[in-house]
């Protein structure tokens, strides 16, 4: 038996989670038994057991430290890093924060590739995120961009995503320009939103300090002083991702991101993005991340129907299916 005194009823609530659904997944991934008396976490199981659920509840310390609630996805975070050996790098990732949410919810990465991630694009005016859905992705390049234009690093946010339907024909859409393609780049107001608020985001689009767009408005144009975006790649032509790679001016920075695994081109049609992470490797100033199922942070089902496709991918194509995987 082991006890682990918390600091204090905040800090109790938050490991906990709601109707202690965070200790019944650290009895499953430890297989001790967890008894919340009080501030005391009493646990009871083979020695074992119970070093490997200190180590998982002092990995997550960071956060019910401070009062802020543990999440599953912090959870299994945490777990891949006591499995390899990463506690205290994890535990330092807590001391990231690249901002808060419009309810002061702060914001920081969650996994190794995350904080990679970030600071490529922080050392690099061109860097190409590559990975499965939920892995941040977007997330953080947007957050990024925000946080340059708040410190006036850059003068304006440009983001674009190709205009291509996921395997479903729209047809006729109605009203304005705006409101034809908005569609097609609601992921990207919905994480400007989540950083900036629905009313302060809409301030700075009608000043132009902020434009989403289509990525055929991006032809014939230099984007200087800019924090670009290019959401989606995988949907790019070699041609449409060189016209888009070739926009980028002074002063600006581009971040590209995409899933090679879900493509919506027409058959036999070559992805951009695929291209451009083979002819751009070793190029200077240039970034190439990729992420892999582990960096999943949407919700722990996501990261297995992720692995259940990559899995089915890999029966279909051979050895060649595993190309789109992250290395370790």
């Amino acid at each position: 038996m082991a006890v682990i005194s918390l600091p204090y009823p905040e800090a109790a609530t938050a490991l906990a989670g709601p109707e202690g659904v965070i200790l019944r997944k650290l009895e499953a991934l430890t297989g001790a038994s967890i008894t919340l008396r009080g501030l005391d976490l009493v646990l009871q199981g083979r020695e074992s057991q119970l070093e490997r659920l200190q180590c998982l509840v002092r990995a997550l310390e960071p956060l019910w430290g401070r009062g802020e609630s543990v999440s599953l996805v912090d959870l299994q975070a945490a777990h891949g890093a006591v499995s390899t050996g990463r506690l205290e790098e994890h535990r330092a990732l807590a001391s990231i924060e690249l901002g808060t949410t419009t309810t002061g919810r702060p914001l920081r990465p969650r996994t190794f590739r995350q904080r990679g991630f970030i600071e490529a694009i922080q050392r690099h005016d061109l860097t190409l995120a590559i990975g499965p859905a939920g892995t941040g992705k977007t997330f953080l390049a947007t957050l990024l961009a925000v946080r340059q234009l708040q410190e006036r690093r850059v003068e304006r946010l440009v983001l674009t995503r190709p205009a291509v339907e996921a395997g479903e024909r729209l047809g006729f859409l109605p009203g304005d320009l705006q409101q034809k393609v908005d569609p097609y780049l609601r992921p990207l107001y919905d994480a400007l939103h989540l950083v900036l608020g629905k009313e302060r985001c809409s301030a700075l689009m009608e000043k132009g300090v902020i434009e989403v767009a289509p990525l055929a408005y991006m032809r014939g144009r230099t984007l200087q002083d800019a924090f670009v975006i290019l959401d989606e790649a995988q949907n790019t032509t070699p041609a449409q991702m060189r016209m888009a790679l070739t926009r980028i001016g002074e002063n600006a920075r581009m971040v590209v991101t995409g899933d090679i695994t879900q493509i919506d081109l027409p058959p036999g049609q070559p992805s951009g993005l695929v291209e451009a992470a083979e002819v751009l490797e070793g190029v200077e100033g240039v970034a190439i991340c990729r992420f892999g199922v582990a960096d999943v942070v949407r919700h722990p089902l996501v990261q297995r129907l992720v692995q259940a496709y990559e899995r089915r991918d890999q029966r279909r194509q051979g050895p060649r299916g595993r190309e789109a995987s992250a290395p370790p």
